[in-house]
């Protein structure tokens, strides 16, 4: 999908923002009305409660990790494709993609998340998903709804993470559709941590009073500057496929709403991406990105070290 017919731009502030520190913020941001229209849409879909999960019982009859995210056919942005130009139309957003991933950009994927509170997770789930590393909720959640991607918490990862051998040629896009706020759950993302390329999920981080170091298991290491994303509604920011980023669990009193799209480069000419890519030290393309599941997709390791930002 084309939005834009900007030519590239080796120069472009969101390229050199992403070369140096590995993620782009927009300034200003994007229209927080249009945010709060979408907003209001998604959420008189269904209350952000306990009612969207199964039960115990009807989870342990057939437990399903797999296939639960949304998909085509089943994604609720695909009932509001009139309310998202904000974002896809954005004049500061075509020039930044088009800068990074050169003309005729695609949207790989695009879809809406949501941080689910404590109080809205039924007391046998919590006792469940406590510790583990990436609690994606979409196995518990009631098949009607899983056209959202419910979550509480996710350790720090790259968005490779579910891309395994395909190269970094992509970048997230992030925007907040209310107010987020200490305690809402925001994206905490380790500056520079793309350097390193890609590596295997749980990363290797350790943290001590100067602050975070991340080693890419191949003899490198290097420190790391922890920083988290507030704003108001129609907040955005970009980053790198091998950015490391997450966020702890929910600790206000409602759920955090937010849009997701992966853009990937569709053009053979060199663009943004390229040229951060050749200054990366690590691999850009994994055979196996991740070691924390189990066969059937559940988690088999504890710990979380997003919960120390």
């Amino acid at each position: 999908m084309d939005f834009g017919e900007i030519a590239p731009q080796l120069d472009h502030q969101s390229v050199g923002d992403i070369l140096a520190h590995g993620y782009h913020v927009f300034q200003p941001a994007l229209d927080a009305g249009a945010a709060g229209e979408l907003l209001a849409g998604v959420r008189a879909t269904r209350a952000f409660d306990a009612s969207l999960f199964l039960s115990e019982a009807e989870f342990d009859a057939d437990p399903q990790y797999k296939g639960v995210n949304p998909q085509p056919g089943r994604n609720l942005l695909e009932r509001f494709p009139d309310r998202l130009g904000f974002v896809e139309a954005a004049p500061q957003i075509v020039s930044a993609l088009t800068a990074v991933l050169g003309e005729g950009y695609q949207v790989l994927d695009k879809k809406l998340v949501c941080g689910v509170p404590a109080r809205s997770i039924p007391a046998w789930l919590m006792a469940r998903i406590m510790g583990n590393p990436v609690n994606n909720l979409g196995a518990y959640v009631r098949p009607e709804y899983r056209d959202i991607t419910y979550f509480m918490g996710i350790d720090f990862h790259q968005d490779l993470i579910d891309h395994k051998g395909r190269e970094a040629d992509f970048i997230t896009l992030y925007v907040y559709l209310h107010p987020v706020g200490a305690a809402d759950a925001p994206l905490f993302l380790l500056e520079d941590s793309h350097k390193l390329g890609a590596t295997v999920f749980p990363h290797a981080l350790s943290k001590d009073a100067a602050g975070w170091t991340y080693a890419d298991g191949r003899g490198c290491q290097i420190p790391v500057r922890q920083v988290m994303l507030t704003g108001g509604a129609g907040y955005a920011a970009m980053w790198h496929a091998c950015t490391l980023h997450g966020t702890q669990p929910d600790a206000a009193d409602h759920e955090r709403i937010s849009l997701r799209y992966l853009f990937a480069k569709a053009s053979a000419g060199r663009t943004g991406i390229d040229a951060v890519n050749a200054t990366l030290s690590g691999p850009l393309s994994l055979a196996a990105t991740r070691a924390d599941l189990a066969a059937d997709g559940s988690a088999a390791i504890k710990g979380n070290t997003v919960n120390q930002a």
